[in-house]
């Protein structure tokens, strides 16, 4: 693999720790199982986010959205696959460890993974609305006490996909009985 590189992100001007080598094997190997995680959420007409944390190069943890089936809020993917590690790993810091996350993580989901001290995050498409680590960058705050190395746009093209085919389908549908769901969601 490629050592990390300090590079100027082409989406937020702003430098940042990234991993250049976007053809990892391995990097893309677990995209695709957050990739499926994704596709369980899209089958139960949840937003189509998948994740999956790895730890010393095995699945501890892996999620997709469910806040409206469970009803919960927090209820991310990246939350599911960070509550599950934790109970998996009886720890809730994860240090040394990898999320894999088929969009840009919101600032919920980067304040528990700073929280859970994850070691890099490797996300598919970016978030342009509510993205925290590229699109609106936070990680390089000095409030915070932990860094966390990103990968962005592996399988990219997938991730962004799915969710403008779910988003469309949603607004020609018009789907009744989703609380809450706009046309811009």
């Amino acid at each position: 693999m490629a050592a990390p590189a300090l590079l100027l992100c082409a989406r937020c001007d702003a430098w940042r720790l990234l991993m250049p080598n976007f053809d990892d094997p391995d990097d893309v190997f677990f995209m695709h199982l957050a990739l499926h995680q994704a596709a369980q959420a899209y089958s139960q007409a949840e937003v189509p986010v998948g994740a999956v944390l790895v730890s010393q190069g095995r699945v501890v943890g892996q999620g997709y959205n469910q806040t409206r089936s469970l009803p919960d809020p927090s209820a991310h993917a990246e939350i599911q696959a960070l509550r599950q590690a934790a109970l998996t790993l009886g720890n809730f810091r994860l240090p040394g460890s990898c999320l894999y996350v088929t969009v840009e993580p919101c600032a919920m989901c980067l304040g528990a993974l700073m929280h859970a001290r994850v070691e890099r995050v490797v996300f598919g498409a970016f978030e342009p609305k509510a993205g925290r680590l590229c699109s609106h960058p936070w990680p390089d705050d000095p409030a915070f006490n932990h860094r966390i190395r990103i990968t962005a746009g592996v399988c990219e093209p997938l991730a962004r996909q799915l969710m403008q085919q779910f988003f469309q389908a949603r607004r020609r549908a018009a789907t009744p009985g989703l609380v809450g769901f706009r046309a811009n969601d």
